[in-house]
């Protein structure tokens, strides 16, 4: 087969042509063809009523749900802040109030003061001490036999002699009878002797008896005589057990708890007794103080001064009563080094009780005309003793001082310090030589500004050193005015 040639055209009419269709590249026969009809693709299955569909349309539903109420609880919240702004919007306000410009100038340190006194010190030792009765009786029978009557009220005062019990005596009061009965007999007997002796005295005279017969009826007298003191003593016996049947009060004090009941059969020296007896006024109080200061008080009792004796409770804070010292022990307890001591409390003896625990103090000196600060504004260097001395012009001194004995809170200046000397107790950390004060007696409270740039400060600052009424420590304080 032949193919037929392609006829080209001639050059003066490919010349003719535009440059677009000469560059035009030529196309192929599939190019050429017409395009496949195109056929529709099958169609999906609908989704419409399928349960993931059902949820997904349910989805907005429950988040517009959930943003009503989240919008309903804020209302709720905040008609109720806005209902109870009275209790918390005066607590809150101090956080948005304006802040107070800090005042320039030198700084001014808020601190508590004291003013140095001159009075006599007393000097005190103190000590553990128990109290104990001044007298101390178990009461117990010395006869054997019932228990008829207990007449005393338990923990009542009693005064001397006063009946405290009392056993059945009937048995004493028959050996009573019995012996003066044989009493009775025996008299008579001496009696008898004693007649028939003075006829053998004149039987004798006339030679009528022999001397040994006078003899045997002097011998006879005698034996009657012993027999008849022996009745009277048995007599007495009986006498004296029948009062010990009454039992009665050696002194006068407070008796115990009773042991023994009525109908009960009590024996004699029974060790519990029927109950036991202090004497309380006067009362004593036995305690120790250490060896180190027995010549302090030795040299005082040499004096024949009579010591002070305090009692204080077991805080220490409550004075219970006052008394003198009576007596010192002869030798010091090798184990703690301690001397017992034994003090006499007469007027107050009724706030004490035996056994109870005290505290005590003994005054063994007085320093006449001594100058006293509180301990807090003693304050120790390297060198040398100090305190903060507050001046005229608000300003604070270091002065160095040499304290004295101390007793209690208070320390007495032995050279430094002079009566009616204002002294720095607190707020010594933030002190420094010169520098500027506003002070507050430890006593009134009151807070003093001293100096311009004190009061100045004072009228700007608030709060002060101390906190305002109806606030804590460490609470916002509003904004000064």
């Amino acid at each position: 087969m032949i193919r037929n040639a392609p006829v080209s055209a001639p050059p003066s009419e490919a010349k003719s042509r535009p440059a677009a269709e000469r560059r035009a590249p030529e196309r192929t026969q599939e190019e050429t063809l017409p395009p496949p009809a195109q056929q529709p693709l099958p169609a999906e299955p609908s989704t419409q009523h399928s349960p993931i569909a059902r949820e997904a349309a349910r989805e907005p539903k429950q988040s517009r749900l959930g943003t009503w109420i989240t919008l309903a609880v804020l209302a709720i919240g905040a008609g109720a802040g806005w209902y109870y702004r009275a209790q918390w919007w005066p607590k809150v306000s101090v956080y948005f109030a304006a802040k107070v410009e800090a005042p320039k100038g030198p700084r001014v340190v808020p601190v508590v003061t004291a003013t140095a006194t001159t009075r006599d010190f007393d000097l005190y030792l103190n000590g553990l001490g128990t109290v104990t009765a001044l007298k101390t009786a178990t009461i117990r029978s010395r006869v054997d036999g019932e228990l008829i009557s207990v007449p005393f009220e338990e923990g009542e005062i009693v005064e001397k002699g006063t009946l405290l019990a009392q056993i059945d005596s009937r048995p004493f009061e028959v050996q009573r009878d019995q012996a003066a009965g044989q009493l009775a007999r025996d008299e008579a007997t001496l009696k008898t002797a004693k007649n028939t002796l003075e006829r053998y005295y004149d039987l004798f005279k006339s030679k009528g008896i022999s001397k040994q017969e006078l003899e045997n009826q002097e011998s006879l007298v005698h034996q009657t005589e012993g027999m008849v003191k022996s009745d009277r003593a048995m007599v007495a016996n009986a006498e004296l057990q029948i009062t010990y049947c009454r039992i009665i009060s050696p002194f006068k004090g407070r008796i115990g708890l009773r042991l023994v009941d009525v109908g009960n059969i009590v024996r004699a020296n029974d060790p519990s007794g029927l109950a036991v007896m202090n004497q309380l006024e006067p009362i004593a109080i036995t305690f120790t103080i250490s060896q180190d200061e027995i010549p302090r008080v030795q040299a005082r009792l040499l004096k024949g001064d009579d010591l002070q004796v305090e009692a204080y409770d077991r805080d220490f804070k409550n004075k219970l009563a006052t008394g003198t010292l009576l007596a010192t022990d002869n030798q010091v307890d090798a184990t703690t080094g301690t001397l017992r001591l034994k003090a006499i409390v007469d007027k107050d003896a009724g706030a004490l009780f035996p056994n109870q625990f005290v505290n005590t103090r003994l005054l063994v000196d007085t320093k006449h005309n001594a100058t006293i600060v509180p301990s807090a504004a003693v304050q120790r260097g390297p060198t040398s003793n100090f305190v903060y001395v507050v001046q005229a012009d608000s300003t604070v001194e270091l002065r160095d001082v040499i304290p004295g004995p101390v007793e209690g809170t208070e320390t007495s200046i032995e050279k430094g310090l002079k009566e009616g000397e204002v002294v720095v107790t607190e707020g010594l950390d933030k002190l420094q030589p010169k520098a500027k004060v506003t002070t507050r007696d430890a006593k009134s409270g009151d807070a003093k500004a001293g100096g311009k740039d004190a009061a100045q400060e004072k009228g700007k600052r608030e709060p002060k050193s101390d906190s305002p009424a109806g606030k804590k420590p460490g609470e916002p304080v509003p904004a000064a005015k």
